[in-house]
């Protein structure tokens, strides 16, 4: 029975001493901010009245301790900010440096389009609207060129055809009158020749 009152006893002393070791932990953790590193100062600090007047006394040590810890930080903020300082002027130059390439590519991109959308027409670039009109009114100067010259020669062709024509029809009637005034010099020359013949019997 004894044993079983101890026992009991312990059980009933065991969370105690687990809650209090853990406020105890958590008393111990500190706050390294400088704020908490301040609050811890205050805390530490104790207080007197001399002559009607409250002074505050803290530890010289705590003093240099916090002294320290700030100036560290502050070194710390400052490499902070030139780093960030250096990064930015890093980053601000590889802007620029990125806008000159796009700049410089989009003047490439230009002048590929634009040569692209032009055609070397007797060594000038023009563009492809204008090649395109003055080809189409050269085609169209030679189609109407032809057509001239197609007309001219079925004209010159129908009149030589008309000349050959009528002078195949001035050549049968000269062969026709030719005939006719042979046979007629023909006749009149029988006829002279009979008669010549008649006077001479």
């Amino acid at each position: 029975m004894k044993h079983l009152r101890i026992l009991f006893a312990l059980a009933l002393l065991i969370p105690t001493f687990l809650i209090h070791a853990q406020e105890d932990e958590s008393a111990n953790e500190e706050d390294n901010t400088l704020r908490g590193q301040f609050e811890e100062l205050e805390r530490k600090s104790g207080n007197y009245r001399a002559n009607g007047i409250r002074y505050e006394v803290i530890k010289l040590s705590d003093l240099y301790e916090t002294k320290n810890n700030i100036f560290d930080s502050l070194d710390t903020a400052n490499k902070n900010i030139k780093d960030l300082t250096s990064t930015i002027s890093a980053n601000n130059a590889e802007i620029e440096d990125l806008n000159n390439k796009l700049q410089e590519t989009s003047n490439n991109l230009n002048a590929v389009t634009e040569e692209k959308d032009s055609i070397s027409f007797f060594g000038a670039l023009i563009s492809k609207g204008t090649y395109n009109f003055i080809l189409w009114s050269i085609i169209f100067g030679l189609l109407l060129l032809l057509l001239f010259f197609i007309y001219r020669f079925r004209n010159s062709n129908f009149l030589t055809q008309q000349a050959k024509s009528a002078l195949a029809d001035l050549e049968e009637e000269y062969q026709n009158h030719r005939r006719r005034a042979l046979e007629r010099e023909q006749k009149i020359s029988r006829q002279l020749q009979d008669e010549l013949n008649k006077q001479k019997k």
